[in-house]
């Protein structure tokens, strides 16, 4: 059987999206929902490996589609050491840096193993594309104010720069001529100005920013300290408070808009306070960081699941629309992102990248 067709894998915190694309078209794709009795079994990320890689080829199988019929299998990225953005093939030190979880543990770090490990198997290449550890900071933008500490790009990088090319193709024109503002609002909130489709700052998504529905973003540094050292909470939970318990979760219980939504329109005052706070740090970051690109800015980008609530989007196109026209793209294709991206290296429209060597060595 000729081989025509990619495998995209992406791993979640509860499933495992999976898809066949023949070229552009998505041929079949499913979504498979992961058991959370099961994943309490294990106590790493990439302990998940056989488990998940079975129920792969369970729906291969199901599909009938064979894997001798695949060209390449590309893998969401996972939060690697600080690398440009592009597609690159999964290396052996790649896999090793993804199992030993180097920046954290997330989903994501299995797309490459589980890529690889079919990769391997057919004899053909494996990828991932614009993990969240791309880092294309300008220096400048790496300087926290205390020197024991570096600001770092933590940042969804597939959808940011996926919506990016979508716009320039929409204008017609070249990434490498035009300067966006691109907001990601998810579970966790990217906000990078986009220059030459480079993204040269943003708020690190776990650790800074406006807070989300399930991380606070940045705090009142001082207070945090004296909150780490009151005894009242151990190191593990302190880390449950900042992504998992914080934002939206810790205020009101939930970390689903469209539930919030429905107790704001019952006249809770308190969902709707929170609700509108969330918007207006977001706002303000979009302007913090359109001082970056000292206003040049060709259209600021909404996109992300929450991009999908009009009140939200209304309140934050409310306080930035002075700055620039601003465009909504809800959601977040990642499947045919990943896809798109190993789809330029096999047209040879751009060159895959080797993970080791393109690794930022910072001192």
């Amino acid at each position: 059987m000729a081989r025509k067709y990619v495998l995209v894998i992406n791993p979640g915190s509860t499933s495992t999206k999976v898809a066949i694309y023949e070229g552009k078209n998505e041929i079949k794709s499913n979504k498979i929902v992961h058991n959370s009795k099961e994943l309490e079994k294990y106590k790493k990320v990439s302990e998940q490996y056989d488990y998940r890689l079975k129920l792969i080829y369970d729906w291969l199988k199901k599909e009938e589609v064979l894997t001798s019929s695949l060209i390449a299998v590309v893998g969401r990225g996972g939060l690697l050491k600080p690398i440009p953005g592009g597609t690159y093939i999964v290396t052996e030190k790649m896999i090793e840096d993804l199992e030993n979880s180097i920046q954290w543990e997330h989903a994501s770090n299995l797309g490459g193993i589980l890529a690889k490990g079919i990769g391997d198997k057919e004899g053909i290449k494996s990828y991932i594309l614009d993990p969240v550890a791309v880092d294309e900071f300008e220096d400048i933008a790496r300087i926290s104010g205390l020197k024991d500490i570096e600001r770092k790009s933590l940042i969804h990088a597939l959808n940011i720069k996926a919506v990016s090319y979508r716009r320039a193709n929409e204008l017609n024109e070249n990434i490498e001529e035009l300067n966006f503002i691109v907001a990601h609002l998810g579970g966790g909130i990217s906000i990078a100005p986009v220059k030459g489709g480079k993204m040269i700052d943003v708020n690190n998504a776990i650790e800074m920013g406006p807070f989300s529905p399930d991380r606070t973003g940045g705090l009142p540094v001082g207070d945090v300290v004296r909150l780490c050292y009151s005894g009242k909470y151990t190191y593990d939970e302190m880390l449950l408070k900042i992504k998992g318990k914080g934002g939206l979760a810790g205020y009101l219980g939930t970390m689903d808009g469209r539930e919030i939504e429905k107790m704001i329109e019952k006249g809770d005052k308190k969902a709707e306070l929170i609700y509108k706070a969330m918007a207006y740090q977001i706002g303000k970051e979009i302007g913090a960081m359109s001082t970056v690109l000292c206003g040049d800015i060709d259209s600021i980008i909404l996109t992300g699941g929450l991009a999908y609530s009009e009140y939200l989007v209304d309140i934050i196109e409310e306080m930035i629309g002075f700055i620039s026209n601003v465009i909504v793209y809800p959601g977040e294709d990642e499947m045919k992102a990943l896809n798109d991206g190993v789809l330029r290296v096999l047209n040879g429209e751009e060159k895959e990248k080797i993970y080791e060597d393109e690794v930022i060595l910072r001192c």
